[in-house]
């Protein structure tokens, strides 16, 4: 082969080397470009923050990507003037500091869904009963696109407070609301249905003596299910306020991964 036969021989090496990589190239850049609108897409499904506003004791408001929970509204329709009317309503037990009908009939509930367990429900005058889905202990209602709640035992355990809640009256509830899974737990002890809860993202559990349970039954139960979030609330009792801090201490001995967050629910105190 001369000079010249070889010279134009390396240059068609060099022209089909340079073809075989740009081929490679462009033949990528589509999955590329797919796996970026992906991560766009994505990007766009951001978690809501829910809100929460703790009213007194076991009554609160929930908001969430615009839709309004109330837990347990009791106190007097003034006590929520400054809230948004909700959606949905849910109503954990008979007792006084969960159920008020004067409270509910102040409210102005044209478009709303009570949510309660029947022994509830059959303590509603008529208008009441008409806006009510009854949900007793194992029940699921798929309430939006958005929200549905699970209705979760609720009762006592020691022998000298079996009275007050017994098993099958009231419910405790958890919310599968977006992303997360919020547990409600109503007056209970450490029963077993609460400590075997799964993927809990944020939890309001009980500890008022003599009604529901010890301060050290509650930390015991939340280091089983290990929520992400836990919020003691509904801890007063005959003899005042229950020892939430001594109660934070005990969850982070065992458990230092769950944060335990303190709300105002006596602003009076």
């Amino acid at each position: 082969m001369n000079w010249k036969s070889a010279f134009y021989a390396s240059l068609t090496c060099v022209f089909l080397f340079s073809c075989g990589n740009k081929k490679k190239s462009e033949n990528s850049k589509p999955n590329h470009l797919t796996q970026e609108g992906n991560s766009k897409e994505l990007a766009t499904k951001t978690a809501s923050t829910l809100t929460i506003n703790p009213i007194e004791h076991a009554t609160m408001v929930l908001e969430k990507n615009g839709t309004v929970v109330y837990i347990d509204p009791v106190g007097g329709a003034e006590k929520f003037e400054s809230y948004k009317m909700p959606n949905y309503i849910l109503i954990t037990d008979i007792h006084g500091d969960h159920l008020n009908v004067e409270t509910l009939s102040g409210l102005s509930l044209d478009d709303v869904k009570i949510i309660a367990p029947s022994a509830v429900a059959e303590k509603l005058p008529e208008d009441l009963k008409g806006k009510t889905i009854v949900l007793n202990n194992g029940d699921t209602e798929q309430l939006n696109t958005e929200l549905s709640v699970n209705a979760i035992p609720m009762y006592n355990l020691r022998e000298e407070a079996l009275k007050f809640h017994e098993k099958g009256r009231g419910n405790g509830y958890v919310l599968n609301w977006i992303d997360e899974r919020i547990y409600i737990s109503g007056d209970t002890e450490d029963i077993p249905e609460m400590r075997n809860l799964k993927n809990i993202d944020k939890a309001f559990v009980c500890m008022n003596l003599p009604y529901t349970m010890p301060v050290a039954s509650a930390a015991a139960a939340v280091t089983d299910f290990e929520p992400t979030v836990v919020y003691p609330y509904h801890y007063r009792g005959t003899q005042g306020l229950s020892d939430i801090e001594e109660f934070k201490r005990l969850v982070l001995a065992e458990k230092p991964n769950i944060e335990v967050n303190f709300l105002n629910w006596y602003p009076a105190q």
